[in-house]
């Protein structure tokens, strides 16, 4: 989804505090989506944002520049996860941003009534369609984790819209 489609552009929010909520299937372009917007930002934005204002599960399970994808601590890192994105919000961070799949509403329910708790705008940002066959493919082709195309239709079937 192209910045200039939402309505009004993140880009020209005047909102003093705004929680984005990413949702997509892997290799959707969510990370795509969000380098976009980050360098869309003034640079003391940007580097606030890459900074304190980036909160992925993925990020947990980074070992020396390699993705190693653990089942086992997968709860563990969504719980540290939101731990971030609360601190985040607490510290008062102009923009911050969940990249998280985010398929069905109780995945990030926590991160959106945090957010409006501590008085932020919330934007869901939905890249693609979940339940389109082609977008499956197609994600399934791009992702960096190495998701096979049936987990990502498992994870599809799990889609629910806003």
């Amino acid at each position: 989804m192209p910045l200039s489609a939402i309505s009004p552009p993140l880009a020209a929010t005047t909102a003093p505090r705004l929680a984005i909520i990413m949702r997509g299937l892997p290799g959707s372009g969510k990370s795509h989506w969000i380098e976009q917007f980050i360098e869309s930002q003034p640079p003391h934005v940007a580097t606030a944002i890459r900074r304190n204002g980036l909160c992925s599960t993925d990020s947990f399970f980074m070992r020396d520049g390699v993705y190693r994808f653990e089942r086992s601590k997968l709860a563990e890192y969504h719980q540290r996860n939101l731990t971030q994105f609360i601190w985040a919000l607490a510290k008062q961070q102009a923009i911050v941003i969940c990249d998280n799949t985010n398929l069905a509403a109780w995945e990030y329910m926590a991160y959106d009534a945090a957010a409006r708790a501590l008085g932020y705008q919330v934007r869901c940002v939905l890249i693609g369609e979940p339940n389109d066959s082609a977008h499956q493919i197609l994600c399934a082709n791009r992702n960096r984790h190495g998701v096979s195309l049936g987990d990502i239709q498992r994870m599809a079937r799990q889609f629910q819209a806003d």
